[in-house]
């Protein structure tokens, strides 16, 4: 695929993928399957020559059922996964948030991590040190800042992961399903942090079940079903195509 929009930050071309699905857990279940001439693995091709292009101040939802791949595509695009065929470029700092609490190092303090994620993230120590107490803050996990996180609840580690990557200066942010998680007023904060990101022009990519959600959030909407992209188009159409079917 062709892209000529100077606008354009992500570019999904011709993008597959596919996993390796085992049916065994054991050596002595292999091997019993095998005497049984029983298929011990096969293969699931999550994506199959998907095209998203992606502009510059867009709010994106990646809207599928359950193995759409709408969630693979975002790992792609965040450079967890690599395709296995196809290309992605992207342009500009990127933020993710796809799992609750990746690259947290559980033996470390939430204000240790802090300095890690960020500089993961791409910021210097002095950018860091300037916005510590904005980040810490805005988790509301002030008392246990200085506490192992793998002592944190699974919200605890959503508010800090959250708070890290809003307070970074990313172009475009990626974010998988983890504002369901963590109690109703810090979701309503986090929504409306997004909305201010976007106001700003930055660039959202969400992957969501909430689809009410997801309509008042987001310009335009991906739908993938199987691995292939079934609609793209406003974000409201998106949501009707997805219920329709």
């Amino acid at each position: 695929m062709v892209v000529t929009d100077p606008r354009a930050c992500i570019v999904v071309s011709e993008v597959r993928k596919t996993f390796l699905l085992r049916h065994t857990h054991s050596l002595k279940e292999s091997f019993i399957a095998l005497i049984r001439k029983k298929q011990i693995s096969s293969t699931f091709n999550a994506l199959e020559g998907v095209d998203v292009t992606v502009r510059e101040g867009e709010s994106v939802a990646l809207l599928g059922f359950n193995g759409s791949g709408k969630s693979t595509l975002l790992k792609l695009i965040s450079g967890v996964l690599r395709p296995d065929a196809g290309s992605i470029r992207t342009r500009g700092r990127i933020a993710g948030l796809i799992e609750v609490g990746a690259g947290f190092h559980p033996d470390l303090s939430g204000r240790e991590n802090i300095y890690l994620n960020a500089a993961i993230l791409g910021m210097g120590r002095d950018e860091i040190d300037e916005r510590f107490d904005d980040i810490v803050a805005f988790s509301e996990i002030e008392k246990f800042i200085d506490t192992e996180v793998k002592h944190y609840s699974s919200g605890m580690f959503l508010r800090l992961a959250f708070s890290v990557a809003i307070h970074t200066e990313v172009d475009i942010l990626l974010v998988d399903e983890i504002l369901s998680v963590g109690d109703e007023p810090f979701q309503a904060k986090c929504l409306a942090r997004i909305r201010e990101l976007h106001d700003a022009g930055k660039t959202l990519v969400v992957v969501s079940h909430d689809l009410d959600m997801v309509a008042r959030l987001c310009d335009r909407g991906v739908v993938l079903r199987e691995g292939r992209v079934v609609f793209d188009g406003d974000a409201t159409e998106a949501v009707e195509h997805l219920r329709a079917r």
